[in-house]
């Protein structure tokens, strides 16, 4: 079976072919950096950073491209509140969406485009799609003609008539069309603002992805992705200009997660359950999180409640043991052939199915509940093995280990053996493998020597950093606690 997505542009799935052998161009949709990002963003920046891992997993060269709105009302306003200029805020909250995405294991993007560093290709778009007839500028602004565009209204399957219910002329807007949209806005007094040849002012949002997203992957790219609410108005507009600019397809397959609900509601600030990814992960584990925004289909709404999370964390727990327990046991266990029968070959067929059943989920539209399920069934015969037989030959360890480090490259549920502690001082770094290993033979010196004060000091002080110590007939375990 080969990769199939679910393409919201023709509402079916299809198998994936890149426009180019070997080669995949991809854009997702970052965030407007005037906040810390809210858990509901979360979940498209790790869906899709998943896609993004499974399709170099398949030996795609992938070019990933996630921007920055660093320019819009939501900057300036709060900006102005604050006393600071927009690009000093920017600054700021990309460092913080940085540490919360590094801590959610999301990957970072090939390419992290800011609007206000690409005017120049902003405004050359606009130009175009003036040229070609689709925009005209009104004292200063500059709309898109939305009734001079046919195809308006086909990626979230609605007409003209149908999107101009609701429809209106915002206060200052000078368009001829409740349905246009601005491509660039004339500059307010206070505001940023860039020379163009229609006077000061700064892009509309949906310009600047259309800009950028060419600019670094051409004018029609494989997979553009984003949250469900953004198919309408911003990737709909994305459409009609980036074609309007250029007369070629822009996009082939596009791809939008499902809601995140909070207590089964749509999260939203006036119904007061809003939650930043900051916040949700001083609560829970980020791997915790990381897992939960993946044991459901991206295409499904999904509820973020304390019940789901601890589950999740329990599993991630359960990961990790299985990881380690595998280490202690390479250490402490190999040897000779296991016994009569079959095994390891057994075991070898078992993880073979696996595996398979593995990229038959995620082929099919990178299932990654069923993935996670599978995982977990990886786990579970890991943990049979080393139940059942007290001796295991290294073919044993050297497969279980490849399954799990395989799994986890694309998933990112189980995590570096050594997960940061962002609350420890300088001078409290996470002790390295090698490190604990020493100590623990040092507190087993201690032991021996009937030093019981040092023995309970260093496992306290272990207990301190997140390794937990567990005695047993074979010798001291030891296992980081997430």
């Amino acid at each position: 079976m080969s990769l199939t997505l679910y393409n919201d542009l023709t509402r079916k799935k299809e198998p994936f072919v890149p426009l180019t052998p070997g080669r995949v161009t991809f854009y997702s949709c970052g965030p407007t950096v005037y906040d810390f990002f809210h858990i509901g963003n979360a979940r498209p920046f790790i869906v899709f950073d998943v896609l993004r891992r499974y399709l170099e997993h398949l030996g795609y060269e992938v070019t990933f491209v996630q921007n920055f709105t660093d320019i819009d009302d939501k900057m300036i306003q709060r900006a102005h509140s604050e006393g600071i200029e927009v690009s000093d805020l920017a600054a700021r909250f990309i460092g913080e969406y940085y540490k919360d995405a590094d801590a959610l294991g999301i990957r970072r993007a090939d390419v992290a485009p800011l609007a206000t560093e690409h005017m120049p290709e902003i405004i050359g778009t606009i130009e175009r799609i003036i040229e070609r007839g689709h925009a005209y500028v009104s004292e200063g602004d500059v709309y898109f003609d939305v009734r001079s565009w046919p195809g308006y209204g086909r990626l979230c399957k609605q007409g003209l008539d149908e999107l101009e219910v609701g429809a209106r002329v915002e206060v200052g807007e000078r368009k001829r069309d409740p349905l246009d949209f601005a491509l660039w806005k004339a500059q307010k007094p206070g505001e940023p603002a860039w020379d163009s040849p229609w006077g000061k002012g700064r892009p509309g949002w949906h310009i600047e992805c259309s800009a950028m997203s060419s600019k670094y992957l051409g004018t029609t790219i494989d997979i553009h992705s984003g949250g469900v609410d953004l198919t309408f108005p911003h990737h709909e507009n994305e459409i009609a200009q980036s074609e309007a600019a250029s007369g070629e397809p822009f996009v082939r397959f596009w791809l939008h997660n499902g809601f995140l609900l909070i207590d089964k509601e749509k999260m939203s600030k006036s119904l007061g359950n809003f939650m930043t990814a900051r916040a949700a992960r001083q609560k829970y584990p980020p791997l915790a999180i990381r897992l939960f925004m993946l044991g459901a289909h991206y295409r499904s709404p999904i509820n973020f409640a304390p019940e789901g999370l601890e589950q999740a964390e329990r599993g991630v727990t359960r990961l990790r043991n299985c990881r380690a327990d595998l280490a202690f046991a390479r250490r402490t266990r190999m040897g000779g052939e296991p016994g009569a029968g079959s095994f390891p070959a057994d075991f070898l067929a078992e993880l073979k199915r696996l595996d398979d059943d593995f990229h038959a989920a995620m082929d099919d539209d990178f299932n990654t509940a069923a993935a996670v399920g599978v995982l977990f069934e990886v786990v579970k015969a890991i943990n049979s093995g080393l139940k059942e037989h007290p001796s295991l030959p290294a073919a044993f360890f050297d497969a279980a280990e490849a399954e799990l480090a395989k799994i986890d490259g694309i998933l990112g549920v189980i995590g570096p053996e050594e997960l940061p502690k962002e609350e420890e001082s300088a001078g409290e770094e996470a002790l390295g493998d090698a490190e604990v290993e020493r100590l623990i033979e040092e507190r087993c010196a201690a032991r021996k020597a009937k030093d019981f004060a040092r023995s309970d000091e260093i496992r306290a002080m272990l207990a301190e950093r997140g390794v937990v110590l567990e005695d047993t007939p074979q010798g001291t375990r030891w296992k980081r606690e997430i």
